[in-house]
C-alpha cells in the first residue's frame, strides 16, 4: 500500500473536493429558493459528463500521457470550481457541472488505470480496496468539512479550490515508474442485455437511486430541519455505513445466492423509504434509518458486479464490467431529474417515496426475469469491496487506452485462485 501512496492521496483530495462542491452547490441552490428539479438536474449533468469523459479521457491519455492528463483535468476542474463564485447562472453552473463530470472521468481513468498496470496479480484486490477506502474517506470529509460553513458563503468554493489543487501535487511529484503506452480496449454494453439481465436491470435502479440521494439528499435534509451540521451528519453517516457494510455484504454473499441478496435488499430498501416518507420522524430516527439506508442502497452494485462476473466467461469480463458501468452513470444521469420532478411536486419526502417506488419496481423485475432463467449456478468467490458510486469505481480503468486486455481482466477476474486451478481439475 506504501507504494501507491501518492496515488492514494491524490484521490483522497480529490474526491473530498468534489463531494463537498456537489452538497454546497445543492444547499446552496436550495437556499437561494431554485426549483429542486434545477437541482437535480445539476446532478444529472454531473453524471452525463461522466459518461462523456470516457472519450476525452481515451484521447488525452493516448496523447500526453497519466501525470499530463490528470494535471490538465484537475486544473480544468479548479477554474471550474472558481468560475462558480464569479456567478450564479444557472445555466453556467449547468454547463460547469458537466465540465467538471467530464474532467473527473479523466482523472478516475488515470489513477485506476495506473494502478491497474502497477499492483501485481497478488496485491491487486487490496490495492483497490484501500483505493476505494480512500475514496469513501474523502466523501466523508468533504461532507464534514461542509458543517464548519452554515452561512454557505464563498468559503466552501475556497476550500474545494484548495483540495483538488493539492491533489495534483502528489501526482506530479510521484516517483512511480510512469504506465507505460498499452493498446486500449474496445467495449460494448447492448451486446450484455440478454447475458446478464438481472445485473443490468439492478444495477440501472441502483443508478437512479443512488445518484438521486447524492444530488438530492441534502435538499431532503435541510427542509426537514437539519442544520448545517446536521446535513453533514445525515450524509456522512449515509456513506460510512455504507463503507462498513462492504465486507460484511462480502462474507453473506459466500453463503447467499447473489440473486436473492440483490431482491432482499430491495425489498428493504421499499421498507425503509416508505417509513421515512410516510412517518414523522425525530431526527435521530431519520439518522437510524438513513444508516440502514446505506447499508442495502450502496451494497447493491458489488452485489450485482459479482452476480454479472458469474455468468460470464474470462474473456467477457472486461466488456461486462464496462457495460455495468455505463448502465449505471446512464441510471445516475436520469435519476436526479426524474426524483427532484417529484420532490417538485409533493415536497422533500417524495425523495424517498419515488425510491420506495423504484425499488418495488425494481424487485418485481428482477423475479420475473428470474423465473425465466435456468437454474442458477452462482460462484460465491467473486464478490469484492466496489463503491456504490461510478465515480470511484476501479471499472472505469477498463475504458483507459493504456490498459493491456490481459492486464484488465486479471484486475476484473476476482475468482480466488484455488478456486481456478478446481476447475482446471474438473476440466
Amino acid at each position: 500500500m506504501q507504494a501507491f501512496f501518492s496515488l492514494y492521496l491524490a484521490n483522497l483530495f480529490l474526491v473530498g473536493g468534489t463531494g463537498l462542491l456537489t452538497t454546497y452547490l445543492a444547499l446552496y441552490m436550495d437556499k437561494q429558493g431554485t426549483a429542486t428539479l434545477w437541482i437535480g438536474l445539476l446532478t444529472s449533468l454531473y453524471y452525463i459528463g461522466l459518461l462523456c469523459g470516457a472519450k476525452l479521457g481515451y484521447y488525452l491519455i493516448k496523447s500526453v500521457g497519466h501525470i499530463r492528463s490528470f494535471a490538465a483535468c484537475t486544473a480544468a476542474v479548479t477554474a471550474c470550481v472558481a468560475l462558480h463564485g464569479v456567478t450564479d447562472s444557472l445555466w453556467v453552473w449547468l454547463a460547469l457541472r458537466l465540465l467538471v463530470g467530464a474532467a473527473m472521468m479523466c482523472n478516475f481513468m488515470v489513477l485506476e488505470s495506473w494502478l491497474n498496470e502497477q499492483a501485481s496479480h497478488e496485491q491487486r484486490g487490496q490495492v483497490f480496496s484501500f483505493y476505494m477506502i480512500t475514496s469513501y474517506l474523502g466523501t466523508v470529509m468533504g461532507q464534514l468539512a461542509l458543517s464548519r460553513f452554515p452561512e454557505l458563503g464563498y468559503a466552501p468554493l475556497f476550500l474545494v479550490c484548495f483540495a483538488v489543487a493539492v491533489g495534483i501535487v502528489p501526482i506530479t511529484l510521484t516517483r512511480r515508474i510512469h504506465p507505460k503506452p498499452l493498446k486500449p480496449l474496445q467495449v460494448g454494453l447492448f451486446s450484455y442485455v440478454t447475458l446478464i439481465p438481472q445485473s443490468l436491470t439492478a444495477i440501472l435502479f441502483a443508478g437512479i437511486i443512488n445518484g438521486s440521494f447524492y444530488g438530492l439528499a441534502p435538499t431532503y435534509a435541510r427542509q426537514a430541519g437539519f442544520d448545517a451540521q446536521g446535513i453533514a451528519t445525515f450524509m456522512s453517516v449515509t456513506i460510512f455505513a455504507g463503507l462498513l457494510a462492504q465486507w460484511p455484504m462480502g462474507i453473506l454473499s459466500d453463503r447467499v445466492r447473489r440473486s436473492v441478496l440483490i431482491r432482499f435488499n430491495a425489498v428493504i430498501l421499499c421498507i425503509i423509504a416508505v417509513i421515512m416518507f410516510m412517518l414523522p420522524l425525530s431526527q435521530f430516527a431519520v439518522l437510524c434509518l438513513t444508516g440502514l439506508f446505506g447499508i442495502v442502497a450502496f451494497t447493491l452494485y458489488p452485489l450485482c458486479s459479482a452476480l454479472a462476473n458469474s455468468r460470464v466467461n474470462d474473456e467477457d469480463r472486461v466488456g461486462v464490467s464496462s457495460a455495468l458501468l455505463m448502465a449505471f452513470g446512464a441510471g445516475a444521469g436520469l435519476g436526479s431529474a426524474m426524483l427532484a420532478q417529484a420532490m417538485n411536486h409533493f415536497g422533500h419526502s417524495a425523495l424517498y417515496g419515488a425510491i420506495a417506488v423504484l425499488a418495488a419496481l425494481m424487485f418485481g423485475l428482477l423475479t420475473l426475469i428470474n423465473l425465466r432463467q435456468k437454474a442458477e449456478q452462482p460462484d460465491h468467490s467473486d464478490f469484492v469491496v466496489s463503491a456504490s458510486d461510478m465515480t470511484t469505481s476501479p471499472l472505469a480503468a477498463t475504458m483507459d487506452p493504456r490498459i493491456e486486455e490481459t492486464i484488465a481482466q486479471e484486475q476484473l477476474l476476482v475468482v480466488e485462485e484455488d478456486t481456478r486451478d478446481t476447475q482446471e481439475q474438473r476440466g
